[in-house]
């Protein structure tokens, strides 16, 4: 599942930890870090969730499309 690199790549590129992540979605770290290994899919919610919180569009953060572009203002 290519997305579970990028949230990973996302998330160190911020200098984030799993556990910031993981709060802010309102799971434990083992649960977060079993959506970044592949282990657990993600559930939709929390993929829109932190698509707005890195500012990038679904497109990117699914895997669908290699450039990052901003999330859609509302």
């Amino acid at each position: 599942m290519e997305y579970c690199s990028i949230l990973r790549s996302l998330r160190v590129q911020k200098f984030y930890t799993q556990q910031q992540i993981a709060d802010l979605l309102s799971v434990c770290q083992k649960a977060y870090s079993n959506y970044e290994n592949g282990t657990t899919k993600i559930p939709l919610e929390s993929l829109m969730l932190l698509a707005k919180f890195y500012n990038v569009d679904m497109n990117y953060i699914c895997g669908i499309s290699k450039v990052a572009n901003a999330y859609p203002k509302e």
